[in-house]
């Protein structure tokens, strides 16, 4: 007994020194987001000849509740500093939003070289999604579909260096599969006019894959923000899909209230530990201070990755060094809201729809995920009590997948065929 309130008492002394941490680090970023909002517009008015066009106002009406619209997260995010220079009826430009930007192959803090831009080479205006595609290896024809979409900040790699390379003997002749980068990530299109909403992430699939090859039936297979695009691509052809498996799915129900902020304040907590909740807290309240980052980053991404083979004295490498920077600031930070918050509240009906049909959901999450909180999954269980669940012990957001690729192969598998 006296140990367990022990620990009790050392968890709620080390909350709130979290807590108490937390608030003078916040304060600060919020005085440096402003900052930087200006210096971004002025180097945009020089540089490109319009000034920025932001999300740093609030006084706006709300977009209704449609997938082409946009996420509420954008305008909501609470900036007291702003709001203090709102009062005291500062310069406009501090706190009013710009111009939208001009149409342009890239702006002047991303990337230009070669591999960024190859998509704008298609005489499509914004043209396919970039797609892996292993076919099975025989000549009947095709039995099974397999569509794979990976998660924030990732690529169609995840799946290349997991699931493709340890698909059983059956499977290789039986399954054909797909891997798509999303739209905005690694070697995809990155248009600069486009939101990234959750109705443009599903029409590039259904682009790129299901027209193009003719799906009539497929299983789905997403990680993280793609299971969001995966239930989304499931409602919609809920009498083609024969399986979904969603791993460490940001599902937040729309029943409990505001599931968009709901979304924003438990994916990106405005805490200083643990680490990871700290970078996700920084780059999706502080839309300026992230575009800082991808500018260090992104746009000098080849020099990062010179230093890191100089340092590892490897040619190739790991992707995941890689896909993380292989996105554009527009196209991450409108993903992240317009997705993973916005699109947390048609999840409940997305649901509803895909458990009429009698779809087959298999959850699975790593018990020490510290990105999506894992009570995501035991909510979407009591959601739909039909639902396969597992909760994988001293596993995390990613080695839920990496750490155990042949496991996680072989349960695929074993739920497609069932």
């Amino acid at each position: 007994m006296s140990t367990v309130s022990a620990r009790e008492w050392v968890s709620r002394i080390t909350e709130t020194l979290i807590s108490a941490a937390s608030l003078p680090v916040f304060l600060l970023l919020d005085i440096l987001d402003v900052i930087m909002c200006l210096i971004f517009r002025l180097l945009d008015r020089f540089l490109e000849g319009t000034n920025s066009s932001c999300y740093c106002h609030s006084d706006i009406t709300q977009p209704p509740h449609s997938e082409t619209e946009l996420s509420e997260s954008l305008h909501g995010r609470k900036n007291i500093v702003r709001e203090m220079l709102r009062l005291l009826k500062f310069p406009v430009f501090l706190t009013k939003n710009g111009t939208a930007p001009a149409s342009r192959a890239n702006r002047w803090s991303d990337c230009g070289c070669e591999s960024c831009l190859s998509w704008m080479n298609h005489t499509q205006t914004h043209s396919n999604l970039h797609l892996l595609l292993k076919q099975p290896q025989r000549d009947a024809n095709v039995s099974e579909n397999v569509i794979f979409i990976h998660g924030f900040l990732s690529s169609s790699s995840l799946w290349k260096e997991t699931v493709f390379l340890n698909l059983s003997e059956n499977s290789r002749r039986n399954y054909r599969l797909f891997a798509v980068d999303l739209l905005g990530f690694g070697r995809s299109p990155k248009p600069e006019d486009c939101l990234y909403t959750l109705r443009d992430h599903v029409e590039m699939i259904e682009r790129s894959v299901i027209v193009p090859f003719e799906l009539d039936s497929f299983h789905l297979v997403a990680h993280s923000m793609g299971c969001v695009i995966a239930l989304a691509l499931a409602a919609k052809h809920s009498a083609s899909v024969k399986s979904i498996t969603l791993v460490a799915p940001p599902y937040f129900s729309a029943s409990s209230g505001d599931a968009t902020g709901q979304a924003l304040k438990r994916i990106a907590a405005r805490r200083v530990w643990p680490p990871l909740l700290f970078f996700s807290a920084f780059m999706s309240w502080y839309e300026h201070l992230g575009r800082c980052v991808c500018f260090l980053l992104c746009r000098n991404h080849r020099l990062w990755e010179w230093i890191l083979m100089l340092v590892t004295r490897r040619r190739d490498l790991h992707f995941l060094m890689t896909d993380v920077t292989r996105h554009t600031h527009h196209s991450a930070w409108h993903t992240m809201h317009n997705v993973v918050c916005g699109g947390a509240r048609f999840l409940d009906g997305y649901l509803e729809v895909l458990r009429a049909a009698g779809a087959r959901i298999l959850v699975v999450q790593g018990r020490k995920d510290e990105v999506v909180p894992v009570e995501c999954s035991l909510n979407l269980k009591v959601k739909d009590p039909e639902i396969e669940l597992q909760i994988i012990p001293n596993l995390d957001h990613s080695s839920v997948i990496l750490g155990r690729a042949e496991e996680f192969t072989r349960d695929l598998e074993r739920f497609w065929a069932s």
